[in-house]
């Protein structure tokens, strides 16, 4: 049993002030009912500062002092995605909760000891996949799991979004193996979420990736097939060089009773809804469409509500460790598959 946070806010630290920290810190912000920040850690010192004055916290360059320092019912993981593992290891053993950005860690392996460290400590580990908050993939997911679509045949993905050499430039360990991944395990996570969590179970993968315009070790493009357990087949086109802008973020998912498309620049516009049965949810598809300016969507402070009501004891977690092992099982396959050129089948492991 985890012990609840009960008769006061729950106090939380952020690892991490790079570009999705500002989500994290908004999202603290409007749950301060419930929620009070009360460290910061980050290696770059003037970063700190900035923090300091902004937040009116303690802030740390180790997270081993500020685990120590201060008391604190969960950490924040917003570090580089080859980080999470130890951060995520060490913050258990430190009998605290832990909430990683996704991929909860680059290698399968990592995220397996992730796991099993919490499990270990009796502490939470959420994952974060703000996404299933869109309005619209969640009109979706209540369509799929009332079985509209009848049987789901086909499904597509694509991510058409671009970054540029100086995007990649701006640290060191962007576009590495060790510390960042690439197209698929980075900035398409969240869509290959999308392949587990609406459709099922993955049998078996095959995936084609290429690093055609950008300086870096790992992939800027890729191509991936699917084969669900359920029979149904799909794919996912991923690519960073989109010319001059993002373009497109979209699935299609195709059912002998059922069509729907939800497009846009990151999944904010459904653009086919055609079943053969009519719902009274279905007139609430114009409103779920909704203008974005980030691919991030605006799911982190729905995401914290459920963190709050599981440390609360009010709920079950959304997407704890073991669900966030599923994307991650895909992307490694999806890796082992390029690299090998050949079927991976899941699960990697038995």
């Amino acid at each position: 049993m985890f012990s609840a946070v009960q008769n006061r806010k729950i106090k939380i630290a952020i690892v991490g002030c790079g570009r999705i920290s500002k989500n994290h810190f908004s999202s603290i912000e409007k749950h301060a009912d419930e929620m009070e920040l009360v460290a910061i850690c980050d290696v770059n010192e003037q970063i700190l500062k900035e923090h300091h004055l902004l937040y009116k916290v303690n802030v740390y360059t180790r997270l081993e002092e500020m685990l120590a320092q201060e008391s604190i019912d969960i950490v924040a993981i917003c570090t580089p995605s080859g980080s999470h593992s130890e951060q995520a290891i060490t913050i258990a053993k430190a009998g605290i909760h832990v909430m990683t950005e996704k991929p909860m860690a680059t290698r399968w392996k990592d995220a397996l000891r992730m796991v099993k460290a919490c499990d270990e400590a009796r502490v939470h580990l959420f994952v974060v996949k703000q996404n299933r908050h869109n309005a619209t993939l969640q009109l979706l997911k209540r369509a799929v799991e009332e079985k509209r679509f009848g049987r789901i045949n086909m499904v597509n993905l694509n991510v058409f979004w671009t970054r540029p050499q100086e995007y990649y430039d701006q640290a060191k360990w962007r576009g590495t193996w060790e510390h960042d991944g690439g197209a698929f395990m980075n900035q398409a996570s969240h869509y290959v979420d999308l392949i587990e969590w609406l459709i099922g179970p993955v049998a078996s993968v095959q995936a084609m990736t290429g690093t055609l315009g950008r300086e870096i070790e790992v992939e800027d493009t890729g191509v991936l097939n699917v084969r669900w357990r359920n029979g149904a087949l799909g794919s996912m086109s991923v690519t960073m060089l989109t010319y001059p802008k993002n373009y497109e973020g979209s699935i299609t998912i195709l059912g002998d009773k059922g069509t729907v498309r939800i497009g846009g620049v990151a999944v904010n516009d459904i653009q086919d809804w055609q079943f053969e049965d009519e719902r009274d949810y279905d007139k609430d598809v114009k409103n779920a469409n909704y203008e974005t300016t980030s691919i991030y969507g605006f799911g982190h402070p729905l995401y914290y509500k459920n963190v709050i009501d599981v440390l609360r004891g009010k709920a079950e977690p959304e997407t704890d460790g073991r669900e966030g092992l599923k994307s991650l099982e895909v992307i490694i396959g999806a890796y082992l598959s390029a690299r090998d050129g050949k079927t991976i089948n899941l699960p990697l492991e038995y």
